[in-house]
């Protein structure tokens, strides 16, 4: 089910909806909604670049930065390519990458935040400068201290997953819960998440449940889909389907598949909201259109059992929900 996903930061999926072993919705009925969330395991490599995605760009990523305004497009696009790819920049992309390390170093010894962290993620990372962890976390420290939250939810995913440090789930819970109590929805979901699973601290569903809350009445999708999974598992909250369904909805609209896939299984099975086959199929098959097939085998026991109108118009409105959905961003959720 949650959190960090695919697995992001630790990027696996506490509770993903476990569909391919269901085959017909009789057997679907009979079985409890399914809440798998299968980890992977973290390692240094897994810290640049993947979980550093779209690094420096207006709206961050994983490892979530600001831009600096003297940063020009080109070598912004530069750094964000060398995020979803190889983690060493090409030598026709170094010379931008040399010049975007010059302008955060610059501004970082200027006291801006912003700025401090994008030299913390290019110092990490290697990108314009020699590989620096040392460095990464004296200017991540140096953010955090003023009081920039994202600077300490960074600081928590890297010792979350041991990047550059020891791992360390105490710190990367002190870190989360400092990034929190700023307000930063992101460190909301990763700490309800270590609460949630018992990481660096006393399992507490209830806690977790506060903590996804104030992220999910802020509108992170992921906080929503965590929050709508304890309601329907009765974790640290009263059993409530019509509330799961809510928080699945939210989440569903914003384009989080899995969030669609589980609002597909309350739909055909009736929890929660009125059983509905038509709209179970255009969840799914929405999720699945977006490359996410955990619920191509529910999607054929409901195609036996949809008129071709219903098919039809269910997967019309499935592809306009799939083409207008935006790309959740690739941030370091532990879900």
């Amino acid at each position: 089910m949650k959190r960090f996903d695919g697995k992001a930061m630790i990027l696996g999926v506490r509770r993903y909806c476990t569909v391919s072993s269901v085959v017909v919705l009789g057997i679907l009925s009979a079985l409890p909604l399914v809440r798998a969330q299968q980890k992977e395991d973290s390692s240094l490599s897994a810290c640049v670049p993947s979980d550093l995605a779209a690094l420096i760009v207006p709206h961050g990523g994983a490892v979530r930065v600001n831009p600096v305004s003297e940063l020009g497009g080109p070598q912004r696009s530069t750094l964000a390519d060398a995020a979803k790819g190889s983690a060493t920049l090409s030598s026709s992309a170094d010379r931008a990458a040399r010049e975007a390390h010059k302008v955060f170093e610059r501004e970082a010894r200027q006291g801006r935040p912003a700025a401090m962290v994008n030299l913390a993620v290019s110092s990490l990372a290697g990108w314009g400068t020699q590989p620096n962890a040392g460095a990464a976390l004296y200017w991540l420290q140096g953010a955090a201290n003023r009081g920039y939250a994202p600077a300490s939810y960074n600081l928590g995913i890297l010792y979350f997953k041991g990047c550059g440090v020891r791992q360390d789930y105490a710190e990367a819970l002190r870190f989360f819960d400092q990034g929190s109590r700023s307000g930063d929805a992101l460190s909301q979901v990763n700490l309800g998440y270590m609460y949630d699973h018992g990481l660096g601290v006393t399992q507490d569903h209830a806690v977790a449940a506060s903590w996804y809350r104030k992220a999910a009445e802020r509108g992170e999708p992921q906080a929503q889909y965590n929050l709508a999974d304890l309601y329907l598992h009765a974790e640290g909250v009263y059993r409530d389907e019509a509330a799961a369904f809510v928080w699945f909805e939210k989440a569903a609209l914003q384009g989080h598949t899995r969030a669609r896939i589980m609002l597909g299984f309350l739909y055909a099975l009736g929890r929660g909201t009125p059983k509905d086959l038509e709209s179970a199929y255009l969840w799914i098959s929405a999720a699945a259109l977006q490359g996410d097939t955990r619920g191509n085998s529910t999607l054929l026991s409901l195609e036996a059992q949809l008129t071709p109108a219903q098919l039809a118009e269910a997967r019309l409105k499935a592809q306009s929900l799939a083409l207008g959905s935006a790309s959740l961003p690739d941030v370091a959720l532990l879900y």
